[in-house]
């Protein structure tokens, strides 16, 4: 099964429009939401009335650009992304003093997403991956359980031994504790390094996630492409709703 997930839902109109443009085609099977957002609030009307599955974009580094964020949610999460921004180390660095601002952030945005969308998300992703910082998996901020977004999957070559032993732990250790997909790759990064067929065997026999953002014009062009028609037509679409807790075969 292939997910083909369109991040930054809500973020933007431009975003939002672009994502629901390739939904309507049939190019996009769910969406990824940001909440206290300038756009969150149409795209959960426009999600609703399409019958889109939705999955929690959490936000933990970039400013909340709604003008009804709530001051002290504004305050926590500010005070998060100062850390989290200051270089990539810190998002592998624990720190101690963040878990309750964490757990704060974390817990308000899935109740604006349940206001919103009058349901709970279908999985959990991280804008700019941040639900996998270190901060994040040490302190088990998302329960236990949930469908949750994988860390990228990597091809025979890829990355040093180093980085891939850590690759490998981690997929271990979120394989363990949420049901995630086998595989998890950027469409952006399979597009320029011309692996797409190889990602189509993989579908064929795994649970596979392919991120998308067809707010950038290369990746929407593909998209909306008669190459992308023919690709999917070779595979089986679905979202993480259907994705199986008795299926894993993962890598």
């Amino acid at each position: 099964m292939i997910i083909i997930n369109a991040d930054d839902w809500g973020r933007s109109r431009l975003e939002t429009d672009a994502a629901l443009a390739c939904s309507a085609m049939g190019r996009v099977t769910s969406v990824s939401a940001m909440v206290f957002m300038q756009d969150s609030q149409r795209a959960a009307a426009l999600a609703k009335e399409a019958g889109l599955a939705v999955g929690l974009h959490l936000n933990l580094n970039e400013s909340f650009t709604c003008k009804d964020t709530p001051e002290r949610l504004m305050a926590r999460q500010q005070g998060v992304a100062r850390f989290l921004n200051r270089s990539k180390l810190s998002r592998t660095l624990y720190h101690p003093f963040l878990t309750n601002k964490l757990e704060f952030v974390y817990q308000a945005q899935v109740e604006e997403f349940v206001r919103l969308y009058g349901a709970a998300p279908t999985h959990i992703d991280g804008h700019h991956h941040l639900h996998l910082c270190s901060n994040m998996l040490i302190s088990r901020v998302i329960p236990r359980g949930l469908k949750v977004r994988r860390s990228f999957s990597l091809w025979p070559g890829d990355k040093g031994l180093v980085k891939r032993f850590y690759y490998n732990t981690l997929y271990g250790w979120l394989r363990r504790r949420y049901l995630v997909t086998d595989y998890f790759f950027s469409l952006e990064q399979c597009l320029a390094t011309r692996r797409m067929e190889s990602v189509l065997k993989l579908a064929k026999q795994s649970n596979v996630e392919l991120m998308t953002h067809p707010g950038a014009y290369v990746e929407r062009r593909y998209l909306q492409s008669d190459e992308c028609l023919k690709w999917l037509e070779q595979v089986r679409k679905g979202t993480y709703k259907e994705l199986d807790p008795m299926a894993r075969s993962g890598q």
